[in-house]
């Protein structure tokens, strides 16, 4: 987990992905657009779930802790990202939270079952490192400034 002042809004980033490179990418494309939020870092679906319902190797996150956003890319190792978006809109606890698919799939089944199960903005991540950096600083500036979501239900059981 990476941790630095929170200067702009509450709330921290659940920010699912595999790669290294497009992790680093995005934690700096954060950081030059001035979005300090802490940033968890999941890196495969199993990862992602634990984080959110406090299992595995999160048992003893405090219920409390969930992201503001989160960040979710579809080609995961173990679960890929479709079944953990499904089981995020599934829960009374994570269903309002927003997710923004951010993936370098460009194909329509993956877009529309995206949306179909529920995701908030579906992104094809740029190959172009600015047009990456200027994406990744657009989303968070939305998602993390701009937007008003709603409370949090991370107090009701399931």
């Amino acid at each position: 987990m990476r941790n630095s002042m929170n200067l702009n809004t509450p709330g921290l980033l659940l920010l699912v992905e595999d790669n290294a490179d497009d992790e680093e990418l995005t934690l700096m494309a954060f950081e030059q657009g001035g979005i300090t939020n802490p940033v968890v870092v999941a890196r495969d679906g199993v990862e992602a779930l634990d984080y959110l319902f406090g299992t595995g190797v999160y048992c003893d996150r405090s219920p409390d802790e969930l992201p503001a956003l989160i960040l979710l890319d579809l080609q995961l190792p173990r679960i890929n990202g479709l079944e953990v978006l499904q089981r995020i809109k599934s829960s009374r606890k994570t269903q309002l939270i927003p997710v923004v698919i951010l993936t370098t799939s460009n194909e329509q089944q993956d877009l529309v079952e995206s949306y179909s199960l529920g995701c908030n903005s579906y992104i094809q991540k740029p190959v172009d490192y600015d047009r990456f950096l200027n994406v990744i600083q657009q989303l968070g500036m939305y998602w993390l400034v701009i937007n008003s979501s709603p409370p949090l239900l991370a107090a009701y059981d399931e």
